[in-house]
């Protein structure tokens, strides 16, 4: 029993090493023809930085009710959005970065921390992080091809306000420079009447462009 127990756990083991191997040649692979979709000048990346990778994401953007001025109430986005980015292996979904929001506990020099934390992008594979801000964002727009579902989410240019390795020295994020959200789709403020307090959460879809600086 002790010597089948022990082959199993060693055939799971190198299961988990073959799939981890794959998941990563996939995301090297994809590293290598990442071309974003064109967007305005406004939310562009400026030159001198590549894309590298993408994920495709499925989140949740967070509103509350609150107090108008006029004396109503209105949904407001108070909570970041929140992700799980995925990219295609053999015909399934596999996940490869998680985006949420935590303290920047490695910021760049001139960065203040906020108290609320940054948005934040976490490997899934070698848990580096990037941390990032908004700089640009404009509503969707048919006539716009990275950003064509009106009435959606924002797509968003964000930059580095922070980068760290994995606790073994992974990278895969330490270089990212600017991070693109494009193809957005939901996510939008609700349109429902609602009771101060109240809170829901609005499912969304995106793609994140991940860029560095050429060197």
């Amino acid at each position: 029993m002790n010597n089948q127990t022990i082959t199993n756990a060693r055939v799971r083991n190198v299961f988990a090493a073959l799939v981890l191997a794959c998941a990563l040649g996939t995301v090297n692979h994809a590293m290598a023809q990442v071309t974003p979709p064109s967007v305005p000048d406004t939310i562009a990346v400026q030159a001198g930085n590549s894309p590298f990778l993408v994920g495709h994401a499925f989140g949740s953007q967070g509103y509350t009710c609150l107090p108008t001025s006029t004396g109503g109430t209105a949904w407001s986005p108070t909570a970041r959005p929140e992700a799980t980015l995925f990219t295609d292996l053999f015909g399934q979904q596999f996940q490869i970065i998680t985006h949420f929001q935590s303290i920047n506990v490695n910021p760049k020099p001139g960065i203040t921390v906020p108290l609320s934390g940054n948005a934040t992008w976490q490997s899934s594979f070698d848990s580096s992080r990037v941390w990032a801000v908004k700089v640009n964002g404009i509503d969707p727009s048919s006539e716009i091809e990275g950003c064509s579902h009106t009435g959606s989410i924002q797509c968003l240019l964000l930059q580095s306000v922070g980068n760290k390795k994995g606790p073994t020295g992974g990278n895969l994020l330490a270089n990212t420079t600017f991070i693109q959200r494009l193809n957005t789709n939901g996510g939008a403020v609700p349109t429902s009447a609602c009771s101060v307090g109240q809170t829901q959460l609005v499912p969304y879809t995106a793609d994140y462009f991940f860029f560095r600086a050429d060197h």
